[in-house]
C-alpha cells in the first residue's frame, strides 16, 4: 500500500512529462539509508583501493551495488509509490536493470552536460520515456557536496536541439539539493551534469534503473543471486526477470562494465 492516492500519482506523472523529473520528499525512512551508507563506506573504501570503480570525472566514481543483504531490500526497488509513477510515465510492467552508485569526492569537478542514453532512433523527434533513473542520497545533498544539475523539459527534446537551447541559455540547469528520505525520478535523456563535491566527505547517490519491458541494454544489468532470488515476493521477481541468474554475488574488486555514460 502506497502514500498517495491515485490522483496524486497522476500529478507526479503530469509533472514528470512537464518536466523530466519528479522529487518524493522524504519518502524512504532516513535510518533505512543510514544502514545503506554504513554498508557502502567499507565498499567505496575498498574499490577506491582496487582502482576498481567507472570514473565518471575528476574523483567521481561509479560503483554497482552487489544485489544482496541490505541493498536487496524490495521495500526499496519495489516501492509501490516510485513504480506506480513508473508505469505511468514508461508504461506497464518494467524491467529493473540497475542498482549502482554515483559519488563525487572532495576535488570533484563539473561534469560537462550530458545525456544517460542516446535516442531510439537517430534524427527522429524524441519518443515518450523508455529509462528512468530512480535516484537517492545517502546523505543530505547540500550545494557544498555536489548537487546533480538538470534542466526541465529537455527529456522531450532532440539531443541536438536540447543542446543548442542551452547554449542559448533557453533552458537554464537548475541544482537539486535533496535531504536523506527524497526520491527522485528522472528521464536520463534530459541534459544534466555533476557538480563539485566542496566537502571532505564523500557524497553517494544511489541509481535504481527501470526501463521499458522491451528495451534491454546489455552494458548496464544486475547480478541476481539465487538465493537472493527464490525470496523475493512474485512482483519483484517479475521486475528482475530479464537479470542474469548467479549462484553468489562475486565480491572481488573487478572493473565496471558501464564507462560510457555520457551521450
Amino acid at each position: 500500500m502506497g502514500r498517495y492516492s491515485d490522483d496524486q500519482l497522476d500529478e507526479f506523472a503530469a509533472a514528470f512529462e512537464r518536466d523530466g523529473m519528479v522529487v518524493l520528499r522524504n519518502h524512504f525512512p532516513a535510518d533505512k539509508l543510514r544502514a545503506w551508507s554504513e554498508a557502502f563506506a567499507p565498499l567505496l573504501d575498498e574499490r577506491l583501493a582496487s582502482n576498481a570503480t567507472a570514473v565518471r570525472g575528476e574523483n567521481r566514481h561509479y560503483i554497482t551495488l552487489p544485489f544482496t543483504g541490505i541493498f536487496s531490500d524490495e521495500a526499496i526497488f519495489c516501492d509501490p509509490d516510485v513504480l506506480a509513477i513508473v508505469e505511468r510515465v514508461a508504461g506497464d510492467d518494467p524491467v529493473m536493470c540497475q542498482l549502482a552508485t554515483d559519488t563525487p569526492l572532495n576535488g570533484s569537478t563539473y561534469q560537462d552536460i550530458h545525456r544517460d542514453t542516446p535516442a531510439l532512433f537517430a534524427g527522429e523527434p524524441e519518443t515518450p520515456s523508455f529509462q528512468l533513473a530512480v535516484n537517492f542520497p545517502l546523505c543530505d545533498v547540500t550545494m557544498e557536496n555536489g548537487p546533480f544539475e538538470t534542466t526541465f523539459g529537455t527529456h522531450r527534446m532532440r539531443s541536438e536541439d536540447a543542446m543548442q537551447a542551452w547554449r542559448e541559455g533557453r533552458v537554464q540547469l537548475q541544482a537539486i539539493p535533496m535531504t536523506l528520505g527524497d526520491v527522485m525520478i528522472r528521464d536520463v535523456r534530459a541534459l544534466h551534469r555533476g557538480t563539485p563535491n566542496k566537502t571532505d566527505v564523500p557524497r553517494p547517490m544511489v541509481v535504481i534503473g527501470y526501463s521499458r519491458s522491451w528495451y534491454f541494454r546489455p552494458e548496464v544489468h544486475v547480478d541476481v543471486p539465487a538465493g537472493v532470488y527464490d525470496r523475493l515476493s512474485s512482483r519483484a521477481k517479475r521486475l528482475l526477470r530479464y537479470m542474469p541468474r548467479v549462484d553468489e554475488v562475486d565480491t572481488a574488486p573487478g572493473g565496471e562494465d558501464y564507462r560510457k555514460f555520457a551521450y
